[in-house]
């Protein structure tokens, strides 16, 4: 049984590394991004907490980033009503894939997420390099993905809880080759 937890900074290229291992992938943000589009009670929930900036559904991103720029608040009503959600779309995922999966779960540790039987793997990545993909994400706004981490632990402390570690330099081929030697230890264990 190989059970991998993927782990790091946002924009260290978390998504891409966890693909790269050819299981079966369940990626927080994407399940983030279908919830906000195809969940009606999600959207009531979030309209009923914060009706000043919910105005339709399906729910906008740059609503809820007006939200969370307004107040730390308005970040902390969000997670408590879409983490369960997204808990629950991870429930299903790991009933349907129990012998093998990866998890890309940003918050993952925080949320008291990870199990003794999950491979740790840490991402690491220079700070300029992820800033710079970071600038070139559409609607990126530093100020939100500052109070974004804060939510996060330190990543030393993610790191020291890891496994491992893969340095991800943003190179295709290099990334796929430290995975794959990766990919070989983990299925010697």
């Amino acid at each position: 049984m190989i059970k991998i937890a993927i782990i790091g900074d946002i924009g260290s290229g978390k998504s891409f590394i966890a693909k790269q291992f050819g299981f079966p992938v369940f990626n927080a943000d994407k399940e983030v991004n279908k919830i906000y589009k195809n969940n009606k009670n999600c959207y009531k929930k979030l309209k009923r907490q914060l009706p000043k900036y919910i105005s339709s559904f399906p729910v906008k991103k740059n609503e809820l980033g007006k939200a969370i720029l307004d107040s730390q608040n308005n970040l902390k009503k969000i997670v408590r009503i879409v983490h369960p959600l997204v808990r629950d779309g991870m429930n299903n995922f790991l009933n349907k894939n129990k012998k093998f999966f990866v998890l890309d779960i940003p918050l993952l540790i925080e949320n008291k997420l990870n199990k003794k039987n999950f491979i740790l793997i840490f991402v690491s990545a220079k700070k300029k390099e992820i800033q710079k993909r970071l600038r070139k994400r559409p609607n990126y706004n530093p100020k939100i993905f500052n109070r974004l981490r804060k939510l996060q632990l330190p990543l030393e402390f993610k790191k020291k809880k890891s496994n491992f570690v893969i340095k991800n330099n943003f190179k295709i081929k290099s990334v796929r080759k430290s995975v794959k030697i990766l990919k070989g230890k983990i299925l010697n264990i």
